[in-house]
């Protein structure tokens, strides 16, 4: 039976990883999207052993709808477009406003720690045979270090991380102290066939 592969989006955070990567800065805020699920197909793909993709997890902030309009709005369209496919689980928590907004940007709150709860309890749950981290972000490390426990003491379930490149050099990717995590290096050619371009701040 092949292995059941998670894929699990930290999804601003890779998107703006490959629009510093591979866009500049002029460019309009679609340049560095991407389909979610065509990168975890070629994710799933990129293994010598028998694997199938077997859910998308993104997880985002999610706009305020009377404060961001606009942007609420084509969040909701980028995320319909997602949930078109069976295999996507969106998770979504509202963006944080501080006092100063607008002088002062949104941010996201909770979205790391909700990842890696989800990351470690399926993990001890058996729902996932291998699990693909996709983000840069450091604070998810802990749930990468249960995970390599569990690997150390049962043999499965993996943890896997993902990362863009282009040109040879590497973007910053998610390493732990001790295990060596399989790393799947997404380049310019790859992500040039998952790029999304849509403007989602168009209802048309």
């Amino acid at each position: 039976m092949s292995d059941r592969v998670v894929v699990f989006y930290d999804y601003q955070n890779t998107y703006m990883q490959a629009r510093r990567l591979y866009h500049e800065r002029w460019e309009g805020w679609n340049k560095g999207q991407f389909d979610p699920v065509a990168l975890a197909q070629h994710l799933a793909a990129d293994s010598p052993y028998d694997r199938h993709l077997h859910q998308v997890r993104i997880y985002r902030g999610q706009p305020d709808a009377s404060r961001q309009p606009g942007s609420y709005g084509a969040s909701r369209r980028q995320h319909a477009q997602w949930e078109r496919n069976p295999l996507v689980k969106l998770v979504t928590r509202p963006l944080r406003y501080p006092s100063a907004w607008p002088q002062e940007r949104a941010q996201e709150k909770g979205i790391d720690v909700q990842l890696s709860m989800d990351f470690a309890v399926m993990a001890t749950r058996g729902e996932f045979d291998v699990g693909i981290l996709v983000s840069a972000d450091t604070d998810l490390k802990p749930a990468l270090e249960y995970v390599a426990e569990l690997t150390a003491s049962r043999g499965r379930p993996r943890a896997e991380v993902a990362a863009w490149s282009v040109d040879g050099q590497h973007c910053r990717r998610l390493a732990i102290r001790g295990r060596n995590l399989y790393c799947h290096w997404v380049g310019e050619d790859i992500y040039k066939t998952v790029r999304d371009d849509t403007d989602y701040t168009t209802s048309g």
